[in-house]
C-alpha cells in the first residue's frame, strides 16, 4: 500500500471531485491529507511542500495566465451587450432560406461566439435562449436542434481565444520544458500560447464544417427534420443585406485584429487579449447609445478604432521613442500624433465604459469576470499543491513506468491517456482535468517524441467531446437549464450523440494526419 500512496492520492481527489467538494479545497485539501500520511510513514519529504510559495509567486507573475481575466472580460461583455442576440437574428434569416439553414446558422454564429467569447456556458445559454424556441417553432427536429445548439455552444473550447487553450497551453509548454530537461536537452525548444492558438485554428474549422454538413445531408435525406422559411417571412432581401453586413462586421473585425495579432507576431496573447478587451468595451458602448442621442459620445467611439489603428501604422514606421537625444521633424510630428492618437483612443475607452455603466452592464461583466477569475487562479494554486505532494510521493515514475507498459508504444499511450480524460470529462471540470491530469502525463507523452501543439489539440478536442457527452455533459445541463418544459432530457441526448461521434471522428483524423495542427503554427512560427 505505501509503494502506491501516489495512485491512491490520485483515485482519493477524484472521488471528492464527483463527491461535489469544492475543486480547489479538495485539491489542497487531499495533497495536505496525503502528505501529512506520507510523512509518517517516511516516504515523502517536506521540501516538497515548501516549494509551493514559489509555485504561486511564479503563477502570479505569469504574464501568459493575464491573458484570462482579460479574455474573460472580453467575451463577458459581447455577451452582455446582446451581440450574439442580433448576430443569431441576422444569420436565422440569411440562410433561413435553405432547408436545414437555420441550424447551418445556429453554427456559423456558434463559431463567431467561440472566437468572440471562448465561454461556453454563456454561448450554449444565450443560443437556447435565442435559437430554440425559434427552431422549434419551425417544426425542427427536436433532437436535432438540441443537438445542434449544444454541439456549437462547445465549439468555445476549441476555436481560438479559448480559456482551455491558454491553460493548456501554459501547462504543456512547462510539460515540455520539463520533458527535455528530464532528456538531458540543456537548451530546451519552447511551445507559446500562440503556437496552440495556430495548432486550433484548422481543427476547430474543420469542426464547424462537419457540423454543417452533417446538418446539410440531414436536411437532404429528411427535409421535414430541417424545413426553410418562406420569402415572406425572411422580407426584404436588400435590406437584410445591409443590416447583416453592421451586424456582422463589428465582431468580425474584433475577431480578426484579436486572431491576427497573434498569428501575425504583432502581439503576444495576452496583448492581444488586452486589444480584445478594449474593442468588446467600444463595442458594447456603441451599442449602448440610443439613436438620436449622444452624437458626441457616438463620433468618440467609432474613431477610437480607426484611431487605433493609424497609430499602429505609425508605429510600425516611425520611430515614436521618447527620450532620444535628436530626432528628425517627421518624428516629432510623428510622435505629437501618436499622443493626440492615443487621447481619442482614451476617451472613445471612457465613454464607452461611462455607457456600459449608465446600462448595468459594467456591473455584471466585472462581477462575473472577478469571479471567472478567481476560480480559475484558486483552482491553480489547489492543483499546485496537489502536483508537488504527487511528485514527492513517486507519482512521476509510476506514470512514466504505466505509460511505457502499454502495449503499442506511443499509440497506446496516447490512446489510453485520451480514453482516460475522455471518461472523467464526464465527471470533472475542464480545467480540473488541465491541472490535475495533463502535468502528470504530458510529459510522459512528450519524451516519447510527440509534438507538443499537435497533443494540446488533442487534448483540447477530447475535453470538448467530454462537454456533449450523455448522461454528464456539462453543455447538456445548461442548455437542459433554458429549454422549454416540451422539450425532454432524453431529447437531448439523442441530438448529443451524432455530435459526439463526429469529433470522435474530426479526433481521429487529427491523429491521422497530425499536419491538421502542426502546419499552420510551423508555417507562421516556423
Amino acid at each position: 500500500m505505501i509503494e502506491h500512496l501516489d495512485l491512491l492520492l490520485f483515485v482519493f481527489t477524484c472521488v471528492l471531485l464527483m463527491s461535489g467538494y469544492p475543486v480547489a479545497f479538495t485539491l489542497a485539501g487531499s495533497a495536505l491529507v496525503f502528505a501529512l500520511l506520507g510523512l509518517s510513514l517516511g516516504v515523502f519529504q517536506i521540501n516538497f511542500v515548501t516549494a509551493l510559495p514559489q509555485r504561486i509567486f511564479g503563477t502570479m507573475t505569469n504574464e501568459v495566465l493575464l491573458a484570462v481575466p482579460l479574455f474573460v472580460f472580453m467575451g463577458v461583455m459581447l455577451e452582455r451587450s446582446k451581440v450574439a442576440e442580433e448576430l443569431l437574428d441576422i444569420m436565422g434569416k440569411l440562410f433561413g432560406t435553405l432547408r436545414g439553414g437555420l441550424g447551418i446558422s445556429v453554427c456559423i454564429v456558434g463559431a463567431l461566439l467561440a472566437a468572440s467569447t471562448g465561454i461556453v456556458g454563456a454561448t450554449v445559454v444565450t443560443m437556447g435562449l435565442l435559437s430554440l424556441p425559434t427552431m422549434l417553432k419551425r417544426n425542427y427536429d427536436v433532437p436535432l436542434a438540441t443537438g445542434i445548439i449544444a454541439a456549437a455552444g462547445t465549439l468555445g473550447q476549441i476555436i481560438p481565444p479559448s480559456i482551455v487553450l491558454i491553460l493548456l497551453g501554459d501547462v504543456i509548454s512547462s510539460a515540455y520544458q520539463k520533458a527535455q530537461l528530464t532528456q538531458g536537452i540543456l537548451s530546451p525548444d519552447t511551445m507559446s500560447v500562440g503556437d496552440i492558438f495556430a495548432g486550433a485554428l484548422l481543427p476547430g474549422l474543420m469542426l464547424v464544417g462537419l457540423y454543417m454538413a452533417y446538418i446539410i445531408a440531414i436536411a437532404i435525406i429528411r427535409p421535414s427534420a430541417a424545413p426553410a422559411f418562406t420569402k415572406e417571412e425572411i422580407g426584404d432581401q436588400r435590406a437584410l443585406f445591409k443590416e447583416a453586413i453592421r451586424a456582422l462586421l463589428p465582431p468580425l473585425a474584433l475577431m480578426v485584429a484579436v486572431l491576427g495579432s497573434i498569428l501575425g507576431g504583432i502581439a503576444t496573447p495576452t496583448e492581444a487579449a488586452a486589444i480584445g478587451a478594449i474593442g468588446a468595451t467600444l463595442l458594447a458602448g456603441y451599442r449602448a447609445i440610443e439613436e438620436g442621442q449622444a452624437r458626441i459620445a457616438q463620433i468618440f467611439i467609432v474613431m477610437s478604432p480607426l484611431a487605433f489603428i493609424v497609430l499602429m501604422i505609425l508605429t510600425a514606421t516611425i520611430d515614436l521613442r521618447l527620450g532620444r537625444v535628436s530626432n528628425t521633424f517627421i518624428e516629432h510630428i510623428g510622435i505629437l500624433i501618436a499622443m493626440g492618437l492615443c487621447g481619442l483612443v482614451g476617451a472613445g475607452i471612457l465613454v464607452s465604459l461611462a455607457r456600459t455603466w449608465r446600462g448595468k452592464v459594467l456591473h455584471e461583466v466585472v462581477r462575473s469576470t472577478a469571479q471567472i477569475t478567481s476560480m480559475v487562479f484558486v483552482i491553480l494554486i489547489g492543483a499546485a499543491l496537489f502536483s508537488l505532494v504527487f511528485r514527492g510521493l513517486g507519482g512521476d515514475e509510476t506514470v512514466h513506468e504505466l505509460l511505457n507498459t502499454i502495449p503499442g508504444g506511443m499509440f497506446g499511450a496516447m490512446l489510453a491517456v485520451m480514453a482516460i480524460m475522455f471518461v472523467l470529462g464526464f465527471f470533472l471540470d475542464f480545467i480540473e482535468i488541465t491541472f490535475v491530469v495533463v502535468p502528470i502525463v504530458a510529459p510522459t507523452l512528450l519524451m516519447m517524441g510527440m509534438d507538443p501543439v499537435w497533443l494540446g489539440v488533442m487534448m483540447a478536442i477530447n475535453l470538448q467531446t467530454s462537454f456533449l457527452t450523455p448522461p454528464f455533459g456539462f453543455a447538456l445541463f445548461y442548455l437542459r437549464g433554458v429549454a422549454p418544459p416540451e422539450v425532454r432530457t432524453s431529447d437531448i441526448y439523442r441530438g448529443a450523440i451524432p455530435f459526439v461521434i463526429i469529433q470522435i471522428l474530426a479526433l481521429g483524423l487529427i491523429a491521422l494526419f497530425p499536419e491538421l495542427a502542426t502546419w499552420l503554427p510551423e508555417t507562421i512560427f516556423g
